[in-house]
């Protein structure tokens, strides 16, 4: 291996998660979890201060540096030597939330642009960073990963089922709408048990389509908790599992 490419894996171990006695990747996550709770802070100022410009710049290089990083040794990464591994990254789900979390870098060079508070708030991005230094939630994300076709066909479920009781209560209460989406707002939140009761039916049909639209929301909030669930415990067994062979 050439010196080049010895810096180069190098690199790779430091930016990832630290496993063992590696005290410079440990180092490294613990300023990128750090830079990633005070990059926050400014989404909770009303005002821009020099402390908060200079969080707000400090934080952003860091992110800057490890996408740039990251994608430098997606070979690596990715356990291929082509250049399909830097394609591979860049469309990974944690590398997208990567390329968001830097966005706002934007603010830092057009600074009165009207859509700048706006590009702000892909701070938030930022958190999906700490699931890289978390196992329970490396598990979780696998374990959705997983059920991630039961999840699918759940929400399509729901999103007919909000369709439908719309569109029914729509037609029983033509008065109480305004316009279909008004009636698509009232189905979703009946369906989610919330029912703030700005929008309530009068008639006796109205009051039993949202009984049993609020009766159907129980099942639906209760399916895919169960499918996660299970499918957690399925992967801590496996895990258990492994350890005792």
């Amino acid at each position: 291996m050439s010196d080049f490419e010895h810096y180069k894996k190098r690199l790779y171990e430091i930016i990832e998660a630290s496993t063992g006695d590696d005290l410079t990747s440990h180092a490294y996550d613990l300023m990128t979890m750090t830079a990633v709770i005070v990059g926050l802070l400014p989404l909770t100022m009303k005002t821009e201060t020099n402390y908060i410009r200079l969080i707000d710049i400090s934080t952003t290089l860091i992110f800057l540096f490890d996408y740039l990083a990251r994608f430098y040794t997606s070979d690596y990464k990715m356990g291929v030597k082509s250049y399909i591994a830097y394609i591979a990254y860049i469309l990974s789900p944690l590398a997208i939330f990567d390329l968001l979390s830097i966005i706002p870098i934007v603010s830092l060079i057009l600074p009165s642009h009207p859509l700048v508070r706006l590009l702000r708030i892909f701070r938030i991005f930022r958190l999906v960073k700490l699931v890289r230094y978390s196992k329970t939630m490396v598990n979780i994300t696998n374990v959705l990963r997983k059920v991630r076709k039961q999840l699918m066909a759940v929400l399509i479920l729901t999103i007919t089922y909000i369709f439908a009781s719309g569109m029914i209560i729509f037609q029983i209460e033509p008065d109480l709408f305004n316009t279909f989406f008004d009636a698509l707002y009232w189905a979703t939140i009946s369906l989610t048990t919330i029912g703030y009761g700005d929008i309530s039916p009068v008639t006796s049909a109205g009051r039993l389509v949202t009984m049993v639209s609020s009766l159907i929301g129980v099942a639906v909030i209760a399916l895919p908790s169960g499918i996660i669930t299970a499918a957690y415990m399925d992967e801590i067994k496996k895990k258990k599992t492994k350890l005792e062979l």
